[in-house]
């Protein structure tokens, strides 16, 4: 497997840095926050993004994704749709120019009537995904907010039925809606891009701890992503800018990885 972190964990840290201090732990891959707030969003000039590009070919790091915080469960209405469908493009746009192989994007449906929601998620999706195949890049929707299961990702994405449009099994929601991660594996398994590891001391304290210090299944997660003979990235979403209390994520990079590489090992014997 390969394993990326996320630059949740280092907010705003400057592209070239986050490319070394991957580079330097280890790791094959950066998943990179797009808001405006960081050094990369979709207000980004074509030179700007191609140095943004240049930055991680230099040291030798992929950018796995492109996370968004586009929500396609929402309910909108007409000014609101067509923001929606400007801000899926955009994202696109801007993950195809730094070389991104996802875009991230969130369900949002919040309480609405759960048939309404996924309805919607699947026609936007739905009318992205032309346009990401056409740039080489796959639209994932997160387990998350009002979706946060396997079971209920794939309720939106089954319908799709596109290949530039699948899912993100973010670890922590499938165990707090109640998802065992066999189960959440076996129904995310037709659609997985890939995986985002977490931990936290529990349901009620999400604040991030280092990998293998708190109470998430992970190596019942790997154990089923090995079982099924699933080789792609792990990566690592530390939460730092929701909680600035926590540790600085740096100096726990290289020992969350070894702790991931010896996830799979075990799995694989």
């Amino acid at each position: 497997m390969r394993f990326a972190f996320s630059t949740l964990g280092v907010p705003g840290m400057p592209v070239r840095d986050v490319a070394r201090l991957a580079a330097d732990a280890g790791y094959h891959g950066v998943e990179l926050r797009a808001h405006p707030e960081e050094p990369v969003h979709t207000g980004l000039g074509a030179q700007e993004r191609a140095e943004v590009a240049r930055a991680f070919a230099d040291a030798g790091v992929e950018i796995l994704t492109v996370a968004g915080y586009a929500k396609v469960a929402e309910a909108q209405d007409e000014a609101g749709e067509a923001a929606l469908a400007d801000e899926l493009a955009g994202l696109v746009g801007l993950a195809a120019d730094v070389g991104a192989s996802y875009v991230r994007v969130f369900p949002g449906g919040g309480d609405r009537p759960t048939a309404e929601a996924d309805v919607d998620a699947a026609r936007r999706l739905g009318a992205i995904a032309p346009l990401a195949a056409d740039r080489g890049v796959t639209v994932l929707l997160e387990t998350h907010d009002s979706h946060r299961t396997g079971a209920a990702a794939a309720r939106v994405i089954g319908p799709v039925g596109h290949g530039s449009v699948g899912a993100l099994w973010d670890v922590l929601h499938t165990w707090l809606g109640g998802e065992d991660p066999v189960a959440a594996q076996a129904v995310l398994a037709p659609h997985l891009g890939y995986v985002q590891v977490k931990d936290v001391a529990s349901a009620e304290d999400t604040t991030p701890l280092p990998l293998g210090a708190g109470v998430l299944p992970l190596a019942d997660c790997v154990g089923a992503l090995v079982a099924d003979g699933w080789d792609g990235w792990l990566c690592w979403e530390y939460e730092k800018r929701w909680y600035p209390e926590a540790a600085a994520l740096p100096d726990l990079l290289r020992p969350g990885r070894e702790h991931l590489e010896h996830l799979v090992e075990v799995a694989r014997k």
